[in-house]
């Protein structure tokens, strides 16, 4: 039974009528599970359909998922040299997602595949289907319906991103259509258990003592709806972690009973990183970001401002108090 019947005839035409030009497979900056996930698992099938694809993204491959890169060929931009190329980005709701350095070079975005509400539409063919619990869902349901070939590494790096997006299967966007994509991954090679531990358990002990700081800074906001943690730049230097280390710590905040939204604001080289994570997503947390210029899901957002944490906090805790009244009013959206 066809997963994502005209959609997935319309991506496979679409892959069919890329030109012989070389392909570069765009993510975001301070890449995720979904990210990398989806990047590897096209770049691996166009390559099977013998076209002339990479991967490339401004960031770092994270420690936690460079395993899962394989032997596809991934690059930093750097190692792109300047020519023609056709362009498809994954998981990025807008152009500036991939980066500067990116987003300069390569301003014509061919195909445009995302999961994101707040997407743009900035391709010139665009793949947007926000219903999706992950792009690497997407690509799951396309790549089957379409009979590409999903050998292992593709089959993982696709759960990966449907894992890593659905907070291990927890958040409302999971239902039984990611469950049946689940179950052909694994027919497909995919392992759920060496995910997880690749994910899960491999600790280091620094990212427990960032933890231990971002957990001590909770602040609780409006009859402890909200939840609000932060990381000081000073904290990665002393306990010898990186940005990535702190990645879905911002789950903590809204993982306590009561809370409505959690958000992380962390200090990176004179700018704030936030995050937002609601319970429920009628309260569009992604409306919330977009007031900061940032975008996201309905339940997951995140935005960047050039602000320091103590002078941000009160205008962030007025926008959210804020937006709660409009929530509870039913005028969001």
């Amino acid at each position: 039974m066809p997963l994502f019947l005209n959609q997935s005839v319309s991506f496979s035409e679409a892959i069919s009528n890329l030109n012989e030009l070389p392909i570069l497979v765009l993510g975001h900056r301070r890449p995720d599970g979904d990210c990398i996930g989806s990047q590897v698992a096209l770049t691996r099938i166009l390559l099977s359909l013998g076209k002339d694809a990479r991967a490339v993204n401004e960031d770092p491959i994270p420690r936690t998922l460079q395993k899962f890169v394989g032997d596809t060929p991934f690059y930093s931009p750097d190692q792109v040299a300047n020519g023609d190329y056709q362009i498809i980005t994954v998981d990025c709701a807008d152009h500036r997602r991939v980066g500067d350095t990116l987003s300069e070079r390569f301003r014509k975005v061919d195909l445009n595949i995302d999961h994101h509400v707040s997407n743009t539409n900035y391709g010139d063919k665009n793949f947007i289907l926000c219903d999706a619990s992950a792009t690497g869902e997407i690509l799951a349901k396309f790549f089957f319906d379409s009979g590409y070939k999903v050998d292992k590494t593709t089959a993982e790096a696709l759960y990966l991103g449907i894992c890593t997006d659905t907070g291990q299967f927890c958040y409302s966007a999971t239902n039984a259509s990611v469950f049946e994509v689940c179950r052909l991954l694994c027919e497909a090679g995919a392992s759920p258990s060496g995910i997880a531990h690749e994910l899960y358990e491999k600790e280091k002990p620094g990212r427990i003592q960032l933890l231990q700081r971002f957990l001590a800074s909770f602040k609780m906001e409006y009859d402890n709806r909200v939840c609000i943690g932060s990381i000081l730049g000073k904290y990665y230097t002393e306990t010898g972690t990186k940005p990535e280390d702190a990645e879905n710590f911002v789950d903590y905040a809204r993982s306590l009973d009561g809370v409505e939204i959690g958000a992380l604001l962390e200090e990176r080289d004179g700018k704030i990183k936030g995050s937002f994570r609601a319970k429920d997503e009628n309260l569009r947390v992604d409306l919330l970001a977009k007031e900061f210029n940032g975008g996201g899901h309905a339940c997951a957002a995140g935005f960047n401002v050039v602000e320091t944490i103590d002078a941000f906090y009160p205008t962030l805790v007025d926008a959210i108090g804020k937006h709660l009244e409009l929530a509870a009013k039913g005028k969001l959206g």
